[in-house]
């Protein structure tokens, strides 16, 4: 595990597992939203995104978080490990709505200045709500990356999918132990 991309659903643990695996790998870690999502929320075109991205990916060793499709080709290229969060939608929906609240009543900061705002915890638009989003999105994007991840083109990548809070930890564990 030089080059690894951590993927699942909003609020399946991508970022917090992907920065334990940047420090117990001492490799850089990169969130692709921060990247992405620019002040005020606006999206970076696709074309600078993958600049941006290009220098990252050229690196010996990194650990990126992140679903999109303008990028997936840069990072699966060079990647040596996917790991693919896919917890069951009860827990990732209860995550997302903790995290959500938790960022709303605290007006945390996530990327470039942007904050999640509560009131859009109660919107019916998906785009807005990043619980319903997710909720919603959750057995689409297992369908999606099991297609993805099955293209011969992706052979080269070592699969490592995690479907419990135990395996996480295991794989942490793993990751974590010396060399010998």
């Amino acid at each position: 595990m030089e080059r690894v991309s951590v993927i699942g659903n909003s609020g399946s643990g991508k970022t917090t597992l992907g920065r334990h695996l940047a420090a117990a790998l001492d490799a850089p870690f990169v969130e692709l939203d921060g990247i992405f999502h620019q002040p005020g929320w606006t999206e970076l075109p696709a074309e600078q995104f993958r600049e941006r991205l290009s220098a990252v990916v050229a690196g010996d060793r990194w650990v990126i978080d992140g679903n999109y499709s303008a990028v997936r080709d840069l990072v699966w290229e060079r990647a040596d490990t996917v790991v693919w969060l896919t917890l069951p939608r009860w827990l990732v929906t209860a995550r997302v709505l903790r995290r959500t609240v938790g960022r709303g009543v605290r007006r945390a900061e996530l990327w470039n200045g942007n904050r999640e705002e509560l009131r859009n915890l109660f919107s019916r638009d998906p785009m807005q709500s990043i619980v319903l989003f997710s909720y919603r999105n959750h057995h689409g994007s297992i369908r999606r990356y099991e297609r993805r991840l099955a293209d011969p083109a992706q052979a080269h990548l070592h699969l490592v999918r995690l479907r419990s809070r135990r395996e996480v930890r295991a794989l942490l564990d793993q990751v974590r132990q010396p060399s010998t």
